[in-house]
């Protein structure tokens, strides 16, 4: 007889504990064992959560190698059914090996589940006939679990699932992250001391009410932004270190539909707007995805959704300064291009219409799009079609977490018929689903990649751009990380090539996330490892670190609604010298409106108590010593920039945080 240790780890969270029977059947290279009953002293207690329990099991023989356990759960009789959450399994074999078995997820029936040892295996890594079988088992039964859907035509596809409930128990959210965010949903309103406003269909008719219900939850920044957003300097900065810094691009041809000549800007030392050009000074901001869609009707009243165009010019004293504004897209008496020369009215009414579009441009294209609903594709389509032992998914089911069940929420309370964003954006209703096409239409591989996107927007030279900054290093780092884990277990291209789970996954994520459309760049295969480390990096970085950057600041920048408008309920002028600040009043959204947007910017911003950040892996899914050591240098390299950009921001007058890896979540999990 032999004898072997197995050591059982339950997951210290809420509901994890069982109190049925544990049957356990290990599978070697030379056998297998009996289906042992899992007992000892703790009895009952065995499994409760955080529970580490040993047991023994006498084999007749070695069964060589360990390839696999198998695990089950059976209820006692007049007992019912429970749920049980066990993290990982130790076994050590009678011949000193040890063996782990990572397994994180719940069990909640009498099936059996089978998990493989913890070393990772590509498919053509994975030789056993056993390891193959259970390969093929996982993926098929992933299959029925993880179904794609269509919820609008012409948008990214997404998982099928009715409610939250019906989502496969590991993509949830913990009962912590449920109870959190279900309260601050509830709350929101309450907590910003705003209920009594939120039926007032009522114009405001005086900045000070604004400022009274703003008063209610601020933040550093917000404050600022208060004191400020009427500034011109501070207008142009928000294109670089808001939370929509993806529109500007450096202007060396100004385009035709946008006729501002010399005479009518003011430039230092009589400069032309061609040399200024030349020099790299001027940018451009173009919100043509906006152009032509009905604007919604909100509280029976036609709303109004500008596509503008923006002229900046970087000054010699390095500030981004706006120096014409074009509200609509074709030129004519009609539509005047507004400059800082004008009444002040004039001015500030332009660059509220841009803030207006800005907030529209950033919602469904920067933000929902190019991070929730890719990041979604993404993780579908790993969860579909590669299995645990896999190294992609032990990389990228971290970059994962509470995906799914956000976005299901999103479209359940945000942009549904009845949700937020439908009902109180100037671009919800009949404009949403049409300016999602155009921008899904619009992205390319290099416009996910930063380093690539930098570049190809030109700023590569603009000073204080810390979104640019600390994003670059952030991607350097995540793809360092990337390149050392994925270097370890692919050593030749052809790996990568005749990997058919890893090229399935890159191929679902064409056909599902792009629709198959020619995006330029995106591919639908892997041939290289080089291509297969880009693509993983930014696969992590949109889900973390751009998430990040474009999520976490909107009620800094979003909760003073002059700011940052959710809707604008009057046209621009047509003609200069029309505009007062009574207009202003009657131009921003309703006082409902703008609690409702106050407090849906505000529950995005609220960052739960389980958050992890970026780089932590509370599960352990890899077990070699390499990959393992490259976590912890990973982790440290965060850890430095993270005290590099907080050395920084100590003498800025507005701090950049979002890219801060403390403060920065393992994936897209609000």
């Amino acid at each position: 007889m032999v004898k072997y240790q197995v050591t059982i780890t339950t997951g210290s969270i809420a509901g994890a504990s069982t109190f049925n029977h544990i049957f356990i059947k290990l599978v070697g290279t030379d056998g297998e064992s009996g289906r042992s009953w899992l007992r000892n002293f703790k009895g009952a207690l065995a499994f409760t959560p955080g529970a580490v329990s040993s047991f023994s099991i006498c084999n007749s023989a070695s069964i060589g190698k360990l390839v696999l356990i198998e695990l089950d759960k059976q209820r006692l009789p007049l007992f019912p059914e429970d749920s049980w959450f066990p993290t990982k399994v130790e076994v050590k074999s009678p011949e000193g090996d040890t063996y782990n078995f990572p397994v994180y997820r719940w069990i909640t029936d009498s099936a059996v589940y089978r998990f493989r040892e913890g070393r990772a295996l590509t498919v053509f890594d994975d030789t056993h006939h056993l390891g193959k079988y259970s390969r093929q088992q996982e993926l098929k039964q992933r299959e029925e679990d993880y179904r794609w859907d269509v919820y609008k035509e012409g948008i990214p596809h997404c998982m099928k699932a009715d409610n939250p409930l019906s989502l496969p128990c590991e993509v949830r959210f913990s009962f912590t992250k449920t109870s959190e965010f279900l309260f601050t949903a509830a709350s929101g309103l309450t907590e910003l001391q705003l209920n009594g406003l939120a039926r007032c269909e009522k114009n405001w008719t005086d900045i000070e009410d604004i400022e009274r219900v703003f008063c209610c939850k601020r933040t550093a920044i917000s404050d600022y932004v208060q004191e400020h957003w009427k500034e011109d300097a501070f207008f142009g900065y928000q294109f670089l270190n808001g939370i929509n810094p993806m529109l500007i691009r450096r202007c060396s041809v100004l385009p035709e539909n946008f006729p501002v000549t010399d005479g009518m800007v003011r430039l230092p030392d009589q400069c032309s707007l061609e040399d200024e050009m030349k020099k790299g000074n001027i940018y451009l901001c173009d919100y043509k995805r906006l152009d032509g869609v009905e604007a919604n009707i909100i509280n029976g009243k036609k709303q109004y959704l500008m596509a503008p165009l923006v002229l900046l010019h970087k000054t010699p004293e390095d500030k981004m300064m706006p120096i014409a504004i074009q509200l609509k897209q074709t030129p004519g008496e009609d539509n005047p291009i507004f400059f800082p020369t004008d009444s002040e009215y004039d001015w500030l009414m332009a660059k509220i219409f841009v803030r207006s579009a800005d907030f529209s441009e950033h919602q469904l294209n920067v933000h929902l799009l190019r991070t929730h609903l890719l990041a979604e594709v993404f993780a579908v389509s790993l969860l579909r079609n590669v299995p645990m032992v896999h190294p992609l998914y032990k990389l990228l089911i971290p970059h994962t977490r509470y995906t799914l069940q956000i976005n299901f929420l999103a479209r359940l309370a945000l942009i549904s018929e009845t949700g937020v964003f439908t009902q109180f954006s100037a671009s919800g209703g009949e404009a949403m689903f049409p300016i999602l096409k155009r921008s899904l239409s619009s992205v390319t591989y290099s416009s996910l990649c930063i380093p690539d996107d930098i570049a190809e927007r030109g700023l590569e030279a603009v000073p204080n751009f810390y979104y640019r900054d600390d994003g670059l290093k952030l991607w350097e780092i995540i793809h360092r990380f990337v390149q050392g884990i994925l270097s370890y277990y692919y050593k030749r291209d052809a790996e990568v090539q005749q990997d058919s789970e890893l090229q399935k996954w890159i191929s679902d994520i064409y056909e599902h996330g792009f629709l198959s459309q020619p995006c330029p760049g995106i591919p639908k295969s892997l041939t290289t490892v080089v291509e297969l480390i880009k693509f993983v990096t930014m696969v992590i970085f949109t889900g973390s670190g751009q998430h990040s950057a474009v999520n976490t600041g909107q009620y800094d920048y979003g909760g003073w609604m002059p700011n940052t408008p959710i809707s604008l309920q009057l046209p621009p002028p047509t003609t200069k010298g029309t505009t007062s600040e009574a207009t202003m009043l009657q131009t921003f959204p309703d006082v409902n409106v703008t609690v409702q947007g106050m407090s849906t910017v505000w529950l995005l911003s609220k960052q739960s108590s389980d958050f992890i950040a970026l780089g932590n892996y509370p599960e352990e899914h890899f077990s070699e010593e390499i990959p393992c050591k490259l976590i912890k240098d990973f982790q440290g390299e965060l850890q430095s920039l993270s005290a590099e950009i907080k050395a920084r921001n100590k003498s800025l007058d507005v701090p950049y945080t979002y890219m801060d890896p403390g403060e920065v979540e393992n994936s897209v999990a609000i």
